[in-house]
């Protein structure tokens, strides 16, 4: 029988170009924020939200990120990044990135979304299993 762990140790993290659904940022679905950030992070956080939601550093037409290499640290998954905010054990970030994106990707556009078909494709989450035993 075949689980959503079972899948997920095969699966490996990777940001899929052009998805942007963390680039999302709308602190009305993330009510607990000040929990994760220092105060200063909280306050950068917050200036980045745009009327829409979406990060004023987001490029909707290109789907990027406009400062990606310069973007904050809570922008950036990074074992060293995710242990200081949320406790997370490098062994633990890769299933833990995975179910974050699925999280915001289901959250922005959909769990039958396009974007959502890209990144289980790049992750290696093979929706073509053999069948239950």
């Amino acid at each position: 029988m075949y689980s959503q762990i079972n899948y997920l140790i095969m699966a490996t993290w990777q940001c899929v170009k052009q998805c942007g659904a963390c680039c999302h940022l709308d602190e009305r679905d993330r009510p607990d924020l000040d929990q994760y950030l220092l105060p200063d992070e909280l306050a950068l956080y917050l200036s980045m939200v745009g009327a829409d939601g979406w990060c004023v550093n987001y490029d909707s037409v290109a789907r990027e990120c406009r400062i990606y290499a310069d973007r904050p640290r809570f922008c950036r998954v990074e074992a060293e990044v995710f242990a200081d905010m949320y406790g997370i054990e490098p062994e633990e970030l890769n299933d833990f990135a995975i179910e974050c994106c699925e999280d915001q990707i289901t959250g922005v556009y959909g769990d039958l979304s396009l974007e959502m078909l890209r990144f289980e494709g790049a992750v290696g989450i093979n929706l073509d299993l053999p069948p239950k035993l």
